[in-house]
C-alpha cells in the first residue's frame, strides 16, 4: 500500500516518476502526486484518483527538472482527496515530503506545532512530519539531513520517507522504519522507491535501506547512510535479480490472468534445486542450519494474513500429517494482541508474499522476543521479513503485480509441502516408499496445473452463468477447506460478490439456511478420505435447490450425476490437491470479475503490500 518513487540525476525526472508510479499501481492507492525541483522553485501536482488522472491534471503544465519525488497514497488519516494526497509541504514551503506508513504520535506533535504558529491544510499525519522537519531546520539552523534525523528521533510509528529542499536542489534525504525503501544507483543518478519495480529498467544496483537508517543522496558527494543515532553505516550494494519483462502483461489482458497462467512455471521454479525425486531428496538450503530445531520442535506456530493465512492452514494439515508436529495457525493481526503463549522450543513460520506485511512483522517481533525460532516464507528478496527472521525460504514466484494473490498462494503451499516432507522424513514419520511417491507426485504438479489451465474456456462458461449472483458458498473438507476459504476470498476481492468458505460438514450448522435456487455452491469433491462425506453434503445442497459447481477428480461419475457443473482436475494425493483445486477457483473469480466490469488488478479499497497495522 502506498508507493514511493524519486529521482536525482541529469535526466528529466517527470517521465521517470510517472512511469515509476504506474509500476507501483499494483500496491493499491486512491490518490497520486509529484513534486519537481525547477532550479530554486518547488512545483507540486497532486490529485485524487489514478495515475492517469494525475497525468491529465498535469497535462500542459511545466514538468521540467532533474530532481523529483512521486507518491501513490492509500488513505489512512483523512479521506482520499486532492488536499490529503502527497507530497506535503511545511510552513516555509521549502520542503516537500512523501511518506509510507503511520506516525502514531502525530496528534501531540501537531498540537505543539500549532502553538508554534504552524497551520495545517490536510488531515494527514504526513503533513505533521514535514512541518516538524521544517520547524527543526529553521529553529536549529541545521541542514536537511540533520533536521530529518532529529525529527525522526522524536516520532513513533512506521515510515519510509523521501524529502527534498528547494534551497538545496542537489540533495535528497530518505529514511525508513518498518516500511520498505530501496535506493537504485545508476551512472551519476539515483532512484528511491518502495520496491524495485520502478528501478529495474534503469539500474540493477540497489541498496536496501535498513530500519532506522537515513540515506543522504548528494549529486556531488554520492550516497551516505547514517542511523537515527548519527552513526555512519556502509551501504551494501545488491544486484537485482528481477527482469523487466516480468513486470509486463505479456499479451494477457490483466496481470492477474497472466499470474494464474504462470503457475506451472512458478511452482517449478519453487521446486528447482530443492526437489530430487530420483534420489529421494528435499534440500531447503535456507533452513538447513535449523533442521534439528524443526525435528525437536514441540509445536509449530504459523502466522500470516489473508491468502498467506490460508496457505498456512494447508501447512497445518501438512506438518501434522507428515511430521506429526502440533500446529496452530494464527492471524498475524490478532497474534500480538492476545498475549499468546510462545516457548523457546517453538518454531514460528511467518508467511508473506511481499515480506513487508506490518501485522506479520509485528508478530515476528513478539515471537522473537520470547525466544522462538522464526522461519520466513516470502517472495521478495531483501524484504523486511527475509532480514529479521532466523532463516527461511523464498518462494521464487517472480513479481506478483495483481493485488489478489494467485501464484503466491501455490508457491507458499509448495514451500510448506517441501518443509513438511523434509522434516517428516528426517523424523522417520514417513516410510521410504510413501516419501518417494509423494516426491514424484509433487514433481508432477506443474504439468498437472497446466492441464487444469487448459479448461479455462469451460470455466469461463460457468462464470458467465453465475456472474450476477449476490452470494456464494465454497465448501471443502480436510486439505481443501483452506482452498474453499481462498476461493471465497478471491471472489470477494475482485468481483465484490459476498462469498463465504466453510468446512463442508459445517454447512448444516447454519449456512444451509442461506441456500436456495439462486445460490451457487462451489464444492471441492475430489477422490480422497472424505469423498463419501462430501457427496452427502452435495446431496444436502441439492435437496434445497442450490446450484452445485463441483471440482472433481478426472473420471468421477458420482458427483457428475449430482452437480450442475463439474470441473475435472488430474488425480493427485490428498495433500497436493490444494495446488490443483485452487486454480479453477482463481479462474472463476477472474472471469466473473471481468464480466462484471470490475478492476481486476486493482480492486477497490485493497492494497498489495499492507504496510500498516
Amino acid at each position: 500500500m502506498c508507493g514511493i518513487v524519486a529521482y536525482l540525476g541529469d535526466k528529466e525526472a517527470y517521465p521517470i516518476l510517472i512511469n515509476g508510479l504506474r509500476r507501483l499501481e499494483y500496491r493499491g492507492y486512491d490518490s497520486a502526486g509529484v513534486a519537481l525541483l525547477q532550479g530554486k522553485d518547488l512545483i507540486i501536482y497532486k490529485c485524487q484518483g489514478k495515475v492517469s488522472d494525475l497525468e491529465s491534471h498535469i497535462n500542459g503544465r511545466s514538468t521540467t527538472g532533474s530532481v523529483g519525488i512521486g507518491h501513490t497514497r492509500w488513505a489512512t488519516h483523512g479521506p482520499p482527496n486532492d488536499v490529503n494526497a502527497h507530497p506535503h509541504q511545511g510552513t516555509s514551503g521549502d520542503l516537500a515530503l512523501i511518506h509510507n506508513g503511520i506516525i502514531e504520535n502525530y496528534a501531540p506533535i501537531k498540537e505543539e506545532l500549532k502553538h508554534r504558529g504552524h497551520t495545517f491544510r490536510s488531515d494527514t499525519d504526513t503533513e505533521v512530519l514535514v512541518h516538524l522537519i521544517d520547524d527543526i531546520q529553521r529553529s536549529e539552523g541545521v541542514d536537511l539531513a540533520e533536521a530529518v534525523r532529529l525529527a525522526l528521533a522524536s516520532v513513533v510509528g512506521a515510515y519510509a520517507i523521501v524529502v527534498v529542499d528547494r534551497k538545496d536542489p542537489d540533495v535528497m534525504v530518505a529514511a525508513r522504519k518498518s516500511s520498505p525503501l530501496v535506493i537504485g544507483i545508476g551512472e551519476g543518478e539515483f532512484f528511491c522507491a518502495s520496491d524495485a519495480t520502478p528501478i529495474v529498467e534503469h539500474t540493477k544496483n540497489v541498496v536496501y535501506v535498513e530500519d532506522g537508517e537515513i540515506a543522504v543522496i548528494d549529486r556531488r558527494k554520492g550516497l551516505k547512510i547514517r542511523n537515527v543515532k548519527n552513526q555512519e553505516k556502509t551501504p551494501f550494494i545488491t544486484e537485482l535479480e528481477m527482469h523487466l519483462e516480468a513486470l509486463e502483461k505479456g499479451g494477457y489482458d490483466h496481470f492477474m490472468l497472466k499470474e494464474i497462467h504462470e503457475q506451472p512455471r512458478s511452482i517449478r521454479d519453487c521446486l528447482r534445486g530443492r526437489l530430487n525425486p530420483s534420489k529421494g531428496e528435499v534440500m531447503l538450503g535456507g533452513i538447513k542450519d535449523y533442521e534439528q530445531k524443526f525435528v525437536n520442535a514441540k509445536r509449530i506456530l504459523i502466522v500470516g494474513c489473508g491468502t498467506s493465512w490460508h496457505a498456512g492452514m494447508v501447512g497445518e494439515y501438512l506438518f501434522e500429517e507428515f511430521a506429526r508436529i502440533p500446529v496452530e495457525v494464527e492471524y498475524a493481526s490478532e497474534f500480538r494482541y492476545r498475549n499468546p503463549i510462545v516457548n523457546e522450543d517453538d518454531i514460528v513460520i511467518a508467511i508473506s508474499q511481499s515480506g513487508e506485511t506490518a501485522d506479520t512483522l509485528a508478530a515476528i517481533e513478539l515471537a522473537k522476543g520470547r525466544g522462538a525460532t522464526i522461519i520466513g516464507i516470502c517472495n521478495v528478496v531483501g524484504s523486511s521479513i527475509a532480514r529479521v527472521t532466523h532463516a527461511g525460504s523464498y518462494t521464487h514466484a517472480g513479481p506478483e503485480i495483481g493485488v489478489a494473490s494467485t501464484k503466491a498462494f501455490t508457491a507458499q503451499v509448495t514451500v510448506l509441502t517441501l518443509m513438511a516432507l523434509m522434516i517428516g522424513q528426517k523424523k522417520g514419520m514417513l516410510s521410504g516408499s510413501n516419501f518417494y511417491r509423494l516426491l514424484n507426485e509433487l514433481d508432477a504438479i506443474p504439468d498437472k496445473v497446466h492441464k487444469v489451465l487448459q479448461k479455462e474456456a469451460q470455466i469461463k462458461y460457468i462464470a458467465d452463468i453465475y456472474k450476477d449472483a449476490a452470494n456464494a458458498l465454497y465448501l471443502g473438507r480436510g486439505y481443501t477447506f483452506p482452498v474453499a476459504l481462498e476461493g471465497a476470498l478471491k471472489l470477494k476481492e475482485i468481483s465484490y460478490i459476498h462469498a463465504e468458505g466453510y468446512p463442508a460438514a459445517e454447512m448444516k450448522h447454519g449456512p444451509i439456511a442461506l441456500i436456495d435456487d439462486a445460490m451457487p455452491v462451489f464444492v471441492i469433491a475430489t477422490k480422497g478420505a472424505s469423498y463419501e462425506k462430501v457427496v452427502s453434503n452435495i446431496q444436502e445442497v441439492k435437496a434445497r435447490k442450490g446450484k452445485i459447481i463441483a471440482i472433481v477428480t478426472e473420471g468421477d461419475t458420482v458427483v457428475k450425476g449430482l452437480a450442475d457443473h463439474v470441473i475435472e482436475i488430474p488425480e493427485t494425493p490428498d495433500a497436493l490437491v490444494p495446488l490443483l483445486s485452487v486454480v479453477p477457483m482463481q479462474l472463476i473469480s477472474y472471469h466473473i470479475a471481468v464480466m462484471r466490469g470490475c478492476n481486476v488488478d486493482q480492486p477497490r479499497n485493497l492494497a498489495k503490500s499492507v504496510t500498516v497495522e
